[in-house]
């Protein structure tokens, strides 16, 4: 994947100006590659390493595609949506969440979500789809339910594996640590999520295949509306697939070309790397320009006097 520091670029500057004035500056890295692990374009470093945090939800959900989950347990497409999904915690994603659980025959009380305010409820947490997700693997293997959410269970042992798979490299070689939900996630470098997007999106493989066909049908149960992964999912209609991660982190793959972003806002700026997103999408031509002026009005303008402004672009590596 990596190619030395000769690839380095510069990163990209995201302004935010008042009234024409800059009145703040982000920076941020992306990385374009394929799914064969070549870094094809950059602005930063390729090798910047960091935790994907819930941009892993579309590989923990191989474990529910590959094991029989969904087959067992009756399980549609809508259901595997909100197993990839950072909900909102309306009724129709809680309910989605619920159904998951009442099929497999658990109890909504087996979620062990880290709640923060102003979370609720276990199946009101943005995370309770990917939680119930693998409460269902276990219940379908046989693993034990009460420590789920341990590195070394079972269905975080499977998890990994998948991840490993498809990274080409041992799973003992990736750093693990929690995430925000009490989920395990991976430090990774940029390129190499950029790589995963490229597989989830080129179709060669079916068990990603089914994935990325629940998350573009079903894109109001990935985020919300409003959100930005709902938001793009829905106006490229199947042409993208999109699934952002907490401080900065945002991963999206062309479907059918075999080819993944990711990009990082290096001070974990949300508006930043939503800005980065549509600029370089627009680049890209992965989007077309109305669709970039849609998700610009919605993303880019903040209120009536102040915007964002993209300075820079993508470099060949």
């Amino acid at each position: 994947m990596s190619r030395g520091k000769r690839n380095q670029s510069l990163a990209l500057e995201v302004r935010l100006l008042r009234e024409g004035i800059i009145e703040s500056v982000h920076h941020v890295q992306a990385v374009v590659a394929d799914e064969r692990g070549r870094v094809l374009s950059t602005a930063g470093n390729p090798e910047t390493a960091t935790f994907i945090g819930a941009a892993l939800s579309p590989f923990q959900a191989i474990a529910a595609t590959t094991s029989g989950t969904l087959e067992r347990y009756g399980l549609s497409d809508r259901d595997l949506a909100i197993i990839c999904s950072t909900h909102q915690g309306t009724t129709e994603q809680c309910r989605q969440v619920f159904k998951i659980l009442w099929r497999c025959d658990l109890d909504p009380d087996a979620l062990q979500c880290v709640l923060a305010p102003p979370s609720k409820a276990q199946l009101q947490h943005e995370s309770s789809g990917r939680h119930a997700g693998m409460l269902a693997v276990c219940q379908q293997l046989h693993f034990p339910l009460h420590n789920y959410l341990h590195r070394n269970h079972p269905i975080q042992k499977l998890i990994l594996t998948k991840v490993a798979e498809l990274l080409k490299m041992p799973g003992e070689e990736i750093i693990g640590a929690q995430d925000n939900c009490g989920a395990p996630t991976y430090f990774m470098q940029l390129g190499q999520m950029a790589s995963l997007y490229a597989q989830l999106a080129s179709g060669a493989n079916l068990d990603l295949e089914r994935v990325i066909r629940a998350m573009t049908h079903h894109p109001n149960l990935v985020a919300g509306v409003g959100e930005f992964d709902t938001e793009l999912m829905q106006l490229t209609d199947g042409e993208i697939v999109s699934k952002s991660g907490s401080e900065g982190i945002q991963c999206i793959g062309r479907i059918g070309e075999g080819m993944g972003l990711a990009i990082k806002g290096m001070d974990g700026s949300k508006r930043a790397k939503q800005a980065v997103a549509i600029h370089l999408l627009r680049h890209l031509g992965w989007i077309s320009p109305s669709v970039a002026e849609s998700l610009g009005e919605k993303f880019m303008k903040l209120g009536t006097i102040q915007r964002l402004d993209v300075q820079g672009e993508l470099s060949l590596s």
